[in-house]
Parts: C-alpha cells; sequence; structure tokens
C-alpha cells in the first residue's frame, strides 16, 4: 500500500504558482533565480552561477561586510515576424544572490569572470595563520 503525505496548503501553493509563472518557459514574472553550484578546492572557493542570456555588463559583484553579493538583470524579447502575423514576447526580471564568506578568504585577490552564460567567482583562500600562540606569565 502506497501512502502520500497529505499537504493541506498543496492546491494553495500551486495557485501561486500558476500566478507567477509563464506558461511558456515558466520563469517568474517578478525575476528569477539562478542555479548556483558552489566547491571547495585546495587553493580556493568557487561560486559558479548560471545566468543564461545576462550580459555580464548588467552583472554585479560587491562584498559588503564579509558578504559576497551577485545581482544583476536579465532582459530577453523574442519577435516573430511573418508576413500576415507579428509577435513580440519581452521578459526580464532581476536577482540577487548572498553568499556569507568563510574567515579564511583574500578579499583582495577575488576575480570573477563571466563565459557563455556562466559566471565564475573565485574566492582565494588565505595562507592559514598560527592561531596556537603560548602565552607568557609575567
Amino acid at each position: 500500500m502506497l501512502l502520500t503525505k497529505f499537504d493541506p496548503f498543496k492546491q494553495f501553493k500551486d495557485l501561486e504558482r500558476s500566478f507567477y509563472n509563464y506558461p511558456s518557459n515558466n520563469e517568474s514574472v517578478h525575476g528569477f533565480v539562478p542555479i548556483v553550484n558552489t566547491r571547495e578546492g585546495e587553493s580556493a572557493y568557487h561560486i559558479d552561477v548560471d545566468l543564461p542570456g545576462v550580459k555580464k555588463e548588467d552583472i554585479k559583484v560587491d562584498i559588503n561586510k564579509n558578504i559576497l553579493t551577485i545581482s544583476g538583470e536579465r532582459k530577453t524579447k523574442d519577435e516573430i515576424k511573418e508576413e500576415d502575423y507579428y509577435k513580440v514576447e519581452t521578459s526580464f526580471g532581476k536577482f540577487t544572490r548572498s553568499f556569507t564568506l568563510p574567515e579564511n578568504v583574500d578579499i583582495e585577490n577575488i576575480e570573477a569572470r563571466s563565459d557563455n552564460g556562466v559566471l565564475e567567482v573565485i574566492i582565494p583562500k588565505q595562507e592559514e595563520q598560527n592561531s596556537k600562540k603560548s602565552i607568557e606569565i609575567k
């Protein structure tokens, strides 16, 4: 026997999703949330953000109080011109993603590059300083 957990708010969630989604590509009217992959290498942390259709001029990467924020805006316009038919669909949306940086990062040497709709942010690690110290008692 297959048991299904009852969710009394499922219909409300589905209704809300239908209000905020385009029927053609399921992108949110008020923006979109880019897919982010994070990984840690030996010498750096990496953040990869999928931003299809976003020009690098429309992307902003900021650091404030050890929080890295990636923000921007995507604007797309699909236009179909035929002999007796003309259709234009535009979509746009702002996005922002924030990440709290670990203490061992070298903020001065963070790099970001955009290639084929993927933003890669490389956050180098600082060499660990010896946090262990013996204090002489006087």
